[in-house]
């Protein structure tokens, strides 16, 4: 039996195990990850250093960063500011937070991170009206996922050279992408998920956590004494000067899970959080969880599965004879790839292989490999597809099941509208 073989059985194992939920998801991940190494799928080296991956690091520290933000009353006045202006209505409140969330993912280019800064408030407003966190961060999730580096702001007016330097390094010069091509691709998909996350993504997420909240359980048998004036102002301090921080980070210098760790650190330095506070907020079962599915993304790499699915779509697609098929197995396979590997590497593997496809058939690349990039960058279905999502998880108190059923709806609009826009801007005859 080949390791690509073995791999894959294991991966569908993990897949059932998380679905099943007979033993806890973090367990499962790490039992995964064993079996990977222990098969030759993944070499030890590879598996020992997802946990120090910088991702899991930054989530990690931004839980801590949020716990210690949540801890103040500063938190509260601006949840209370939001509730005022929303008047006790839901949609008017996830109004306010979704489009903050959209506009801080152009200048952020982690939607780890502006999960990170977003979610304490959230939970603030949701506590003060009554509100389940379960209802609302899902949502809010999306908005930071999908819509990350959508325009040419920030780190989104690299967003073109990259995909033309996809375009010099495979010879296939004839064609280039416009710094806004990439918006003018997104747009819609941008006013989509703006929409659905306002108006109809809290009607389909669960009314009630499906897993316990970490914190949550003590804080209600325990009211902690308010924060004294001078932790009061640090935690707040510590909270602003992280997230400025984070978007000023590539003219600081500084990586984003430096930041991340040095407000963390600050957080019990300054007495805001004490050191068994802060250690509970990471919620290690969710950061267990992303170390698993760095494993089984770096098994199916390490074995060639990717370039195996890749080939298979190239045949495919060669076959085809309507652009907007062509464009769904490219949007399609990749999207859905993403939710199990990091999408960096998917990009790597697949924009190649679409810009030879199309090269091979003397077609307009541009609206293909932005479709396989959009693709890329929205996946949100599993813990697997990006460090925002286990976050989303822990916040929200979702289990796998509750995750996938939230996410069939907006993924079926995502795929319609992207492919159907794209294809149509960008033709590739």
């Amino acid at each position: 039996m080949s390791q690509l073989t073995i791999c894959i059985i294991i991966c569908v194992l993990t897949a059932i195990s998380y679905i099943l939920e007979k033993i806890p998801m973090g367990t499962t991940a790490l039992i995964s990850m064993l079996a990977f190494v222990l098969t030759g799928c993944l070499d030890p080296a590879t598996a020992a250093s997802y946990f120090g991956n910088t991702n899991g690091i930054m989530m990690l520290a931004m839980l801590v960063v949020a716990a210690g933000f949540n801890r103040t009353q500063f938190v509260r006045k601006c949840s209370s500011s939001v509730n005022r202006i929303a008047r006790g209505s839901l949609t008017m409140m996830m109004a306010g937070y979704i489009l903050v969330a959209i506009v801080l993912s152009q200048f952020i280019q982690s939607s780890l991170v502006v999960f990170g800064i977003m979610a304490p408030m959230l939970t603030a407003s949701c506590e003060e009206m009554g509100i389940s966190p379960s209802k609302v961060m899902f949502p809010l999730s999306i908005a930071c996922i999908a819509t990350v580096s959508a325009f040419p702001l920030g780190s989104g007016a690299t967003q073109f050279a990259e995909l033309n330097g996809y375009l010099e390094a495979n010879a296939y010069t004839e064609y280039t992408v416009g710094l806004l091509d990439p918006m003018k691709a997104r747009f819609p998909m941008v006013i989509f998920v703006a929409v659905y996350c306002i108006f109809f993504a809290t009607k389909v997420a669960p009314a009630k956590p499906v897993v316990a909240i970490a914190g949550v359980e003590a804080k209600k048998k325990e009211q902690r004494a308010a924060l004294a004036p001078f932790q009061e102002r640090c935690g707040y301090i510590i909270f602003i000067l992280v997230t400025l921080g984070l978007i000023l980070q590539s003219r600081l210098g500084i990586d984003a899970w430096v930041i991340c760790v040095a407000g963390a650190v600050a957080m019990v330095l300054t007495g805001v959080l004490s050191e068994a506070e802060a250690i509970a907020s990471m919620n290690m079962k969710i950061g267990f969880l992303f170390v698993g599915s760095l494993a089984m993304g770096g098994a199916l790499t390490q074995t060639g599965a990717g370039e195996v699915i890749g080939a298979a779509l190239a045949s495919v697609v060669g076959s085809l004879n309507n652009p907007y098929l062509m464009g769904l197995a490219f949007f399609i396979i990749p999207f859905l790839l993403t939710q199990i590997m990091m999408n960096r590497t998917v990009m790597l593997i697949f924009i190649p292989i679409a810009i030879l496809a199309c090269k091979s058939m003397g077609a307009n690349p541009v609206g293909v490999i932005i479709l396989t990039q959009t693709a890329c960058l929205s996946s949100f279905m599993t813990p697997m597809a990006t460090p925002a999502v286990p976050m989303c998880m822990a916040v929200g108190g979702y289990d796998l099941k509750s995750m996938v059923k939230q996410s069939i709806i907006p993924a079926i609009f995502l795929t319609i509208i992207s492919v159907g826009w794209i294809m149509t801007v960008f033709p590739m005859f």
